[in-house]
């Protein structure tokens, strides 16, 4: 049974007589991540459940119990707490603490580039928690946006081993597998020869790269196509991109990403080094710091600052300032930077990554042929306070009320030219299920001429990041939607309520 469509049963479910399944958070191809209520403890947290098909293949069942067993060894502020593990009728699971809050890609789709001083905040966080991994001979493989959670107090925690794999003998992982997501993937991983911590410094780098810039650094027609890049072609110059963004930020960025591991930072610890250095210079462009960096500053020791304390520093000073061990690097991300106090900071406006959206129109064939047209183009206008709303339905699959075999109702947006996305972002009212198809140049009319479904939503949260196989450049993606979500204004009825769209490329 296709996973989408089970996700909705498994609410209410009580596992082991004490996780209650209340909301899905999100899904992959291996498992479902459900907000659930430790009813032993009467707490909240996050309930990892293995899809079936998946949990009857051996192979699959390993490495979702070895992920428990990786993650439940780790204790640290910015790595996810492992609470408990088990089975229950068939289903696999692992319980989390559960993090209120958002992913790192979420926010970077909502709010664009960070400001500098927050992008290095969160890489040293995501670095200190592989820390205690890579201390244990464990490598994540798999560092992205996607994992990485911020909590309500702005902190940056780890999660996600799910394709980790303990160091072998040799110092490397089992080769001939490309595990990993390929927007952030090492060469070495991308060649298929294994991966060691250098693999998790690089993607890690890459992510600093697209919190700095707001975009991923390669883009191509398949993952295979990304994945080459990385091989092959070095990350576009960050300043360059965003020339406000200090030198001493640049460079780690081009030292974590060099294609060769041997001239990478060697061990995190290193990365986190001149991480911290770089935030301060950071700070000391802008006069203070700010937000999380604030917190990571205070944890930095004096004697490991390399620009003294954290009050105002004069250009000239830091011009003359030497540096035992960092060397060029160091030196001239020092005075690389800026002329004068001040000058950095800011997050940009533009979404980086994200597909220009040309129009956005209603689909109703099976209905009066609309719903609500005045109204659709805010659930394109970029203003998440405004929505585009269908009609009040008796019932959460407009039974009575469509006609044909698939009842529902749809929007579709267009590009401004044909496009690959490899992820639609909706922000909306929670609880609808949704396909979504691609059409490469003209609006089919009726559902059955789009084709096969892109990418599948299931008890939708308000913001859904859905992953979209496209395979081949398309102008229209069209949202159908085949259970609307309880309505905000009228109990008992039902609609749908969309507030943003965007395709992420």
């Amino acid at each position: 049974m296709d996973p989408a469509s089970t996700s909705s049963k498994m609410i209410g479910t009580v596992l082991s007589g004490r996780y209650r399944l209340q909301a899905k958070l999100g899904s992959g191809g291996m498992s479902t991540v459900y907000l659930a209520r430790d009813q032993t403890l009467d707490r909240d947290v996050a309930v990892k459940v293995m899809h079936r098909e998946m949990s009857e293949q051996a192979d699959q069942l390993e490495r979702f119990r070895q992920e428990a067993r990786a993650v439940a060894k780790l204790s640290h502020p910015n790595v996810v707490a492992v609470i408990d593990a088990g089975e229950d009728g068939g289903h696999p699971y692992i319980v989390f603490e559960y993090v209120e809050g958002e992913t790192l890609k979420q926010r970077i789709a909502r709010v664009g580039a960070l400001d500098p001083q927050e992008a290095l905040a969160y890489a040293i966080e995501i670095a200190r928690g592989l820390t205690v991994a890579h201390a244990r001979n464990m490598v994540h493989r798999d560092i992205k946006p996607q994992n990485v959670l911020i909590d309500a107090e702005g902190r940056a925690k780890l999660t996600d081993f799910g394709i980790s794999r303990q160091l072998e003998q040799d110092g490397m992982t089992a080769t001939g597998r490309v595990l990993g997501t390929t927007d952030y993937v090492a060469p070495e991983q991308a060649m298929g020869l294994g991966a060691d911590p250098r693999s998790d410094i690089y993607s890690l780098g890459v992510v600093l790269y697209e919190m700095l810039i707001g975009q991923v650094p390669f883009h191509a027609d398949s993952q295979v196509g990304v994945a080459m890049k990385h091989v092959n072609e070095d990350l576009p110059d960050v300043q360059q991109r965003r020339p406000e963004v200090s030198a001493a930020a640049a460079l780690v960025v081009e030292r974590a990403t060099d294609k060769d591991p041997e001239q990478r930072y060697q061990d995190v610890g290193e990365m986190i080094d001149d991480l911290s250095t770089a935030l301060e210079v950071e700070a000391a462009r802008a006069g203070s710091s700010t937000g999380e960096a604030t917190s990571v500053l205070d944890a930095v020791p004096p004697a490991k600052r390399k620009l003294g304390g954290r009050a105002r520093w004069s250009w000239a000073t830091i011009a003359l300032i030497v540096l035992v061990g960092g060397g060029a690097l160091l030196a001239t991300a020092l005075i690389g930077g800026g002329d004068a106090p001040g000058g950095g900071g800011g997050a940009l406006k533009g979404k980086g990554k994200t597909i220009a959206i040309e129009s956005a129109t209603d689909f109703d064939p099976q209905g009066d042929g609309k719903e609500d047209p005045e109204a659709i183009s805010l659930a394109v206008d970029g203003n998440f306070s405004t929505a585009w709303t269908s009609e009040h339905y008796d019932d959460e699959t407009f039974a009575g009320t469509k006609t044909g075999p698939n009842e529902g109702v749809g929007l579709y947006v267009a590009a401004e030219s044909a496009a690959t996305p490899n992820e639609m972002v909706i922000r909306g009212a929670p609880g609808y299920d949704a396909q979504i198809y691609a059409a490469t140049s003209e609006a089919p009319e009726e559902l059955s001429e789009w084709g096969e479904p892109v990418g599948q939503v299931a008890d939708a949260g308000e913001v859904e990041e859905v992953e979209l196989n496209v395979p081949a450049p398309s102008k229209y993606f069209l949202i159908w939607f085949n259970k609307a979500a309880p309505s905000r204004d009228q109990p008992g009825r039902y609609q749908l309520e969309i507030n943003d769209v965007k395709l992420i490329e």
